[in-house]
């Protein structure tokens, strides 16, 4: 028996029990976008894969993504992210990639003809609320958001200080 065989075998008894030493497994969260829960409604959300270039998910893995004012644009049959910004990764030399350029989203025709027909109704946006890694994949969570008017956000803020300001009277009973 060769090594190769071994290894194979090996693999397959630490996957029975349980341990995995080829992929991590569970969600690990690389970014959020807050300001999207502040701007808009959620209505629908949606996971979708992401393509980007090796330097850019190591750049992910090290924490430098912003996701702030980005948005995604449907057209050709195609799902793109504009403006999530992934700074340039320190030990990347000529192989780094463009921060700002546009990012392609992986994601079935069905699900595009579908969110295509949902932003074409008026008032709606996607919006990409999270970056995340899930089984060492980057996905992106995103949502279908109607914009808030100013008095909608306005409300809003006061209900979540009447929540604060009565969980901080309920803490005092306890």
């Amino acid at each position: 028996m060769y090594v190769g065989q071994n290894h194979g075998i090996l693999k397959s008894a630490l996957k029975e029990r349980g341990h995995c030493a080829v992929e991590k497994k569970g969600i690990k969260i690389a970014a959020q976008n807050r300001k999207a829960y502040h701007d808009y409604f959620v209505e629908d959300r949606l996971e979708a894969g992401i393509e980007l270039k090796g330097t850019e998910v190591k750049s992910i893995r090290a924490g430098t993504l912003n996701l702030k004012d980005s948005y995604c644009v449907v057209k050709n049959g195609e799902a793109m992210v504009y403006s999530m910004h992934i700074s340039s990764y320190d030990k990347g030399n000529i192989f780094n990639h463009d921060p700002d350029r546009p990012k392609r989203l992986l994601l079935h025709k069905r699900e595009i003809n579908k969110l295509h027909a949902l932003v074409k109704q008026d008032g709606y946006a996607l919006i990409p609320l999270s970056v995340y890694f899930k089984d060492a994949r980057v996905k992106v969570e995103l949502g279908m958001c109607k914009g808030k008017k100013n008095y909608d956000k306005r409300e809003a803020s006061a209900q979540r200080d009447a929540k604060r300001e009565i969980d901080r009277h309920m803490k005092n009973y306890r």
